[in-house]
């Protein structure tokens, strides 16, 4: 058989001219693997399934760490209430004793809330909020909120001339702000 040039493929460097002709696109077929490669494929099939397995216990024990971090969070919280709680008891025993004395002796009753209302100023400092008595000082829209503004009260604008509520907590821990009113100055 005869054939024309236009029909026969030239190669260049061991290769087809034309790549439809190579071996890759002869049907699928394949060049033919040598003795290793069944081995590097069973190598790396057992890698990955190695591979899976570390991921699945990573997975796993993320998992148990999230749990655990969550019962250890709870218990924590429960502590802690259980201790703000302890610490009011000591308050709730003195309002207890207040009441069972309020038929006796009027002054008395009033003494004891003024006990009572002293201990629980000191519970709340101790619980890390300390009662402020801000009459007198500079407004500080961080530590106060203006009701009201006062004017000829003798004082110098912008100074706290009285406290409706107090305040409670330090500039890095503030339970809340006190409710206060501001001197404008003389009739600003």
């Amino acid at each position: 058989m005869s054939s024309t040039p236009s029909s026969r493929p030239t190669e260049r460097n061991g290769r087809p001219d034309r790549p439809e002709e190579g071996p890759e696109r002869r049907g699928g077929e394949q060049d033919r693997p040598t003795g290793r490669e069944p081995d590097e494929v069973e190598r790396l099939r057992a890698r990955v399934g190695e591979l899976e397995d570390l991921w699945r216990r990573a997975v796993a024990d993320r998992d148990n760490l999230q749990k655990r971090m969550g019962r250890e969070i709870e218990a924590q919280r429960r502590a802690e209430r259980a201790e703000v709680t302890s610490a009011w008891l000591k308050v709730v025993d003195d309002l207890e004793r207040a009441l069972q004395h309020a038929d006796a002796d009027p002054a008395g009753v009033i003494e004891g809330i003024r006990s009572v209302r002293d201990r629980a100023v000191a519970t709340l400092r101790d619980l890390g909020y300390p009662r402020r008595d801000d009459l007198g000082a500079p407004f500080d829209p961080a530590r106060h909120s203006a009701v009201a503004v006062r004017t000829d009260t003798g004082k110098p604008p912008g100074t706290v001339v009285e406290v409706h509520q107090p305040g409670y907590g330090d500039d890095e821990n503030q339970l809340r702000p006190a409710l206060v009113s501001v001197s404008a100055g003389n009739g600003d």
